[in-house]
C-alpha cells in the first residue's frame, strides 16, 4: 500500500492539486498542515481500495460476510416487498465496490448496478464479471435510462453511485456550504415512479472489513413545484452524504473534481 501511495502521492501526484483544493473548499477552517495530512490519507484510502478490487476475483460467498456486513439489510428488504421497486445509492466512498457486491449477496433480489464503461475493454470485461459474481447486473452509462425504468417497473432494485458533478446548468444544492451542480436523475425517477431512496456508505472497521448502514432519502413535506421537489430531495441526499463524509472525511474520493464551476 504504501508503495502505491507513494507513486501516486508524491512522484505522480494524481489528481493532488484538485484533492487539496477540494478539502479547503470542504474544510475551509482547516490548517495546512491539516488539510495536507487529509490529502495524505485520502491516498492510502485510494490505495486500500484499489488493493482490494484487485482482489475482488478471490472473493467467495463465504467471505464477502467477513468483509462486509449490512447492519440493516431488513430496510431494503421491507422496501422490495411493497412492490414499488428500490433506488440503492451509493458514492465513491471507502471501497463501494464491495459494498454494491455485498448488498447483490445479502438482498431477496439482485441489485441492477449502473456502470460506466471503462476505456480498455480487457479491463471492462474484467471490472463487469467481478461485479455480477453475486446475482448482481450491470446496466452501461448510455443505455442506463431507458433500461433504470424498465428495471423498476418491473419492481426491482436498481444501485446508482450519484455523488459525482453534474452538468453545469443543472440542479444546484448546498454541499460543505458550496453551491453545488449535481445529477437529479434519481430524484427524478423516485418521484416519477414512487420508488423508494434508500442511501448506503461502506464504512471501513479497525480490522479492514466494512460496515454498511442504510438510510432511506425521506420524500414527504417536498414543496408544490416539481422543479423543487427535485431540488428538495437532492439536497437531502447530499445532506446524508455530507454528514457521513463529516464522520469519516479521507474516505469519499475527493480527487473528482465536484467544484469545478
Amino acid at each position: 500500500m504504501n508503495f502505491l501511495v507513494l507513486i501516486f502521492y508524491r512522484i505522480l501526484k494524481l489528481r493532488r492539486r484538485v484533492t487539496e483544493e477540494n478539502l479547503q473548499k470542504a474544510f475551509p477552517n482547516l490548517s495546512k498542515k491539516e488539510i495536507d495530512e487529509l490529502t495524505l490519507k485520502s491516498y492510502q484510502n485510494f490505495a486500500i481500495c484499489l488493493i482490494e478490487i484487485l482482489s475482488m476475483p478471490a472473493v467467495t460467498s463465504e467471505s464477502i460476510k467477513e468483509i462486509v456486513k449490512i447492519a440493516n439489510i431488513e430496510l431494503l428488504n421491507k422496501k422490495y416487498d411493497e412492490g414499488k421497486g428500490v433506488i440503492l445509492l451509493s458514492a465513491h466512498f471507502n471501497n463501494w465496490e464491495y459494498a454494491a457486491l455485498a448488498a447483490g449477496f445479502y438482498a431477496k433480489e439482485n441489485i441492477n448496478v449502473v456502470v460506466k464503461h471503462l476505456r480498455n475493454p480487457f479491463v471492462d470485461k474484467w471490472m463487469n464479471d467481478c461485479r455480477t459474481k453475486f446475482n448482481n447486473k450491470t446496466i452501461p452509462l448510455g443505455v442506463s435510462i431507458r433500461h433504470i425504468f424498465a428495471a423498476i417497473k418491473e419492481k426491482k432494485i436498481v444501485g446508482i453511485i450519484a455523488d459525482q458533478r453534474g452538468p453545469k446548468e443543472g440542479i444546484k444544492i448546498n454541499f460543505f456550504n458550496n453551491n453545488t451542480s449535481v445529477y437529479s436523475g434519481p430524484a427524478v425517477l423516485a418521484l416519477k415512479m414512487g420508488a423508494p431512496l434508500i442511501m448506503g456508505l461502506p464504512v471501513r472497521q479497525p480490522d479492514y472489513s466494512y460496515l454498511v448502514e442504510l438510510a432511506e432519502i425521506n420524500q414527504e413535506n417536498l414543496p408544490e413545484d416539481e422543479n423543487e421537489k427535485i431540488k428538495e430531495i437532492c439536497q437531502r441526499q447530499f445532506n446524508n452524504l455530507e454528514m457521513m463524509i463529516k464522520k469519516n472525511p479521507a474516505s469519499w474520493f475527493w480527487m473528482h473534481n465536484i467544484w469545478k464551476y
